[in-house]
């Protein structure tokens, strides 16, 4: 009798076990419904079928909560009894938890939809008073263009401003640059030696440009002879 209950326990459990991941398997599919960007005005067919699915489930994961309570009450004196009584409170508050879970995503989805219809319903009546009146539509059209290049003077302002600080920063370098050169030659001139300096350095410098100059009119001299 035991080994019957025992295998009758296993057997209910591993049923248990099964059915809470065709449940989560489920909840997958169910869900992206409530992520959806546009859902359609009413449930399509594959969402009421995915949603009679996990109510079903529900009750068949009550059913054998329900046999397996039956099962541990016949065997209550037996020393695993604590143990089987956590799996069966453990398999109750995972069916609460699901079923919180699909409440949850059953509101989403139909807040959603409500959201997506008032929507729809907005525009509708947005366009269909367009159509009855004309000039309220030109009005709102010429509305909007004011606001389209409102808009763009406004994106040209600031890129305007944008140039005149640039500008303005271009000018305060200039005049640090300025500033900086005065300081040099300034300094430059309060130093013996310094001048006579700078200008034997330019001296030398012409000299080599002449020199310089003197060999490639020789070399280009020499090219021409040898042709």
């Amino acid at each position: 009798m035991a080994a019957s209950t025992g295998t009758g326990w296993a057997q209910l459990r591993q049923q248990a076990r099964s059915l809470e991941s065709q449940t989560e398997n489920l909840f997958h599919t169910y869900s992206q419904y409530a992520s959806m960007a546009k859902l359609p005005a009413s449930p399509c067919e594959d969402e009421l079928r995915t949603e009679s699915q996990l109510k079903d489930l529900f009750e068949k994961r009550e059913s054998l909560i329900a046999q397996l309570s039956r099962l541990l009450d016949s065997e209550a004196t037996l020393s695993s009894s604590a143990l089987k009584q956590s799996y069966v409170s453990r398999h109750r508050e995972v069916l609460q938890e699901h079923k919180r879970e699909l409440q949850r995503l059953t509101a989403a989805i139909s807040e959603s939809r409500d959201r997506a219809n008032l929507l729809s319903n907005v525009r509708s009546d947005i366009d269909a008073y367009r159509s009855s009146n004309p000039a309220a539509a030109e009005a709102d059209y010429m509305l909007e263009e004011r606001g389209r290049i409102d808009r763009s003077h406004s994106v040209m302002d600031g890129v305007l401003s944008q140039a005149y600080a640039i500008n303005e920063n271009f000018g305060l370098q200039r005049e640090t640059l300025t500033s900086i050169n005065r300081r040099i030659v300034g300094a430059a001139g309060q130093v013996p030696g310094v001048n006579a300096l700078i200008g034997k350095i330019g001296n030398k410098r012409r000299r080599d440009a002449v020199i310089l100059g003197a060999f490639i009119g020789v070399c280009f001299l020499m090219l021409l002879l040898l042709r």
